[in-house]
């Protein structure tokens, strides 16, 4: 409901109505109407007065104020650090000294003020990409490429697409380096990142860092920029380099996938060859340790016959010296032996066979000698 003015003698004085349309609700200057401003400047005077009697124009009175307002900007200097921020101190905006979470104090402006920085945050830096939120689609993240930070040149003169994101915090150790030695602390991170990243990888071919390599770059490339942030005492901590993709470039892609099945190929011809090489390698020196072994074998048995023929002879012929016609029958009788041996023998007797008619089976002649105990003509 609007106040209606002419009810009463204005907004503060009694009247039935009050500014909003309510009632008198009972003061405390026992007329049940509100309490009149000027009555309660006019009591606060007089109180004032009768602490002060010199009153607001004495000395006394404006030590007292100006006691208060010391005191009262002197209160101001203090302060609270979050759990996740470290708190710089400055005295005529110079660095003074550093304080960790909790309450602090610090001389009230303009002699001092506080630089708070969050220490803990982890902050992210993409580069060779940037991630946007497209309204259009629902804020929907989509990936912009940027080549004059994405494309590389590799050792063997190829062109690498390299994209990765370098993951850092202030370091809370030295944070008064982050905030005084480097003027634009992100671009300064992005930078030596993009330059660390390009050296490590003009060192390398392009095929190792598609392949076996790209686990390898990414601690080197973050111990890397850690040093180069150091020498420039940046306070920055590097905690991880995410190498996201390595590509070729889109326009070659096709020629890259044909050398890779090349690569692969080769790779499995080379494998396979060294199989076969595994395998027949030692058949082939196993063979040849045989054949050597065969004719060491066949050399000394060779050699130790001869030796035995050569010493038998010897010793025949020394016996043959002695005795002539026993050795010669001797001889004789041994050779005879040996040649038959393996034949059929028939054996007459010519003085006491003499009124026996012989009989000689001329068509068992070319059948084999029986063995001994089977039986047969002798």
């Amino acid at each position: 409901m609007p106040w209606n003015n002419q009810t009463g003698g204005g907004p503060w004085k009694p009247g039935p109505r009050g500014p909003w349309g309510q009632g008198p609700s009972g003061g405390g200057n026992g007329g049940g109407s509100p309490p009149d401003l000027e009555d309660l400047l006019r009591r606060g005077q007089d109180r004032l007065r009768q602490a002060m009697p010199g009153g607001f124009s004495g000395g006394r009175g404006i030590l007292v104020f100006g006691a208060l307002a010391v005191a009262a900007w002197l209160a101001s200097g203090f302060y609270i650090v979050g759990p996740n921020e470290a708190g710089l101190n400055m005295i005529f905006g110079r660095y003074a000294s550093k304080t960790t979470s909790g309450l602090n104090y610090n001389w009230p402006y303009p002699i001092g003020a506080v630089n708070k920085l969050q220490v803990t945050d982890r902050n992210s830096i993409e580069v060779g990409f940037v991630t946007r939120e497209d309204s259009r689609r629902g804020n929907v993240q989509t990936q912009i490429d940027v080549p004059e930070e994405s494309l590389m040149l590799t050792g063997d003169e190829n062109i690498a697409d390299v994209k990765f994101r370098v993951i850092w915090q202030i370091d809370p150790v030295r944070p008064e380096d982050f905030a005084f030695n480097v003027r634009e602390p992100r671009e300064t991170v992005k930078a030596v990142a993009e330059s660390v990243m390009r050296e490590i990888v003009g060192r390398t071919q392009i095929q190792r860092i598609l392949t076996a390599e790209r686990k390898l770059i990414e601690p080197a490339a973050q111990e890397l920029t850690q040093k180069v942030l150091n020498d420039y005492k940046a306070g920055v901590l590097i905690l991880q380099v995410q190498l996201l993709s390595v590509d070729p470039p889109e326009q070659v892609v096709a020629a890259f996938r044909d050398v890779t099945a090349a690569q692969q190929d080769l790779d499995r011809l080379r494998n396979e060859a060294e199989a076969y090489a595994n395998r027949v390698v030692p058949e082939a020196r196993g063979d040849a340790a045989r054949i050597l072994q065969e004719a060491e074998g066949y050399r000394e048995q060779t050699v130790n016959q001869a030796k035995g023929q050569a010493s038998r002879f010897t010793q025949v012929y020394k016996q043959y010296v002695n005795a002539p016609d026993v050795t010669r029958e001797r001889l004789y009788l041994e050779t005879m032996e040996r040649v038959l041996e393996g034949m059929n023998k028939v054996i007459v007797d010519q003085n006491g066979g003499s009124g026996v008619v012989p009989y000689l089976p001329l068509q068992g002649l070319g059948t084999p000698a029986p063995q001994p105990g089977q039986g047969g003509a002798r």
